[in-house]
């Protein structure tokens, strides 16, 4: 459950709206006390480390809805098919500061386990949602070697969630490939992907990969749709497809 918050001790600004910026490159200006400063959104490790500026933020004013989406089209996969949520051990990558982790709980899912590069996102997850992580860990998913990943996979997973984290480099193909290779056969995946990450002419890696998962038979897609992520500073809407599938053997 989340921790009660105090009013913010800061004050925040966004750019006009009139000028538009590439998605990683919005930024916020805050005050804490001692004149603006500025902050990009894809900082997350500063963002993290002021309580309640990444809700007020992105919740609140930008609407984020990913969280909810992803966890609600996940629900009703699960429902579909007859498996009971609350014997569900997700592995919840690009974890942050445990919103997503939160969304899952309250659709009855029994155990989630975080990942996340920074430890500003685990100190964040601990101070605002202590308790809703039965284990987190922060790693760098592309530098894994065989004690980390069986002390992480020691469990087993049936699920996997990646949630606004892919794309931008934040999460590359090579971390969410580790990620997925510790999911059972038959387990759950829910991501989130800027609509525009899965055409022809995407550069981040992600188009080949689940082009090859999906054509390789690993990935059988279960339901998709294309759904408002967020609102730029723009306040143009941030369109973001919610993919969840199954993990499959390969085919041959």
């Amino acid at each position: 459950m989340a921790v009660e918050r105090s009013e913010p001790t800061y004050r925040l600004a966004l750019p006009e709206p009139t000028t538009s910026f590439e998605q990683d490159a919005e930024y916020c200006v805050l005050d804490l006390g001692h004149g603006w400063t500025e902050y990009r959104f894809h900082d997350y490790d500063e963002l993290f480390k002021i309580p309640g500026l990444y809700e007020k933020l992105f919740y609140d004013i930008l609407q984020c809805q990913s969280p909810a989406v992803v966890a609600g089209a996940l629900a009703e996969q699960l429902d579909a098919v007859g498996v009971d949520p609350s014997g569900l051990r997700v592995l919840d990558v690009g974890a942050g500061n445990g919103i997503v982790a939160e969304e899952l709980r309250a659709r009855g899912v029994g155990k989630v386990v975080g990942i996340d590069i920074l430890p500003e996102a685990r100190e964040a997850a601990e101070r605002d949602r202590p308790g809703v992580y039965d284990d987190y860990h922060v790693v760098d998913l592309t530098d894994l070697d065989d004690e980390t990943t069986e002390n992480i996979a020691a469990g087993g997973f049936d699920a996997l969630t990646c949630v606004a984290a892919l794309g931008f480099g934040d999460i590359p193909p090579a971390a969410f490939r580790a990620a997925f290779d510790m999911v059972a056969v038959d387990g759950f995946v829910a991501i989130t992907l800027r609509d525009d990450f899965l055409n022809d002419g995407d550069t981040s890696g992600f188009a080949g990969l689940i082009s090859s998962l999906l054509a390789s038979g690993e990935l059988e897609e279960l339901g998709a749709t294309v759904y408002r992520h967020r609102l730029a500073t723009s306040r143009d809407p941030l369109l973001y497809r919610a993919v969840v599938a199954r993990k499959r053997r390969p085919r041959g």
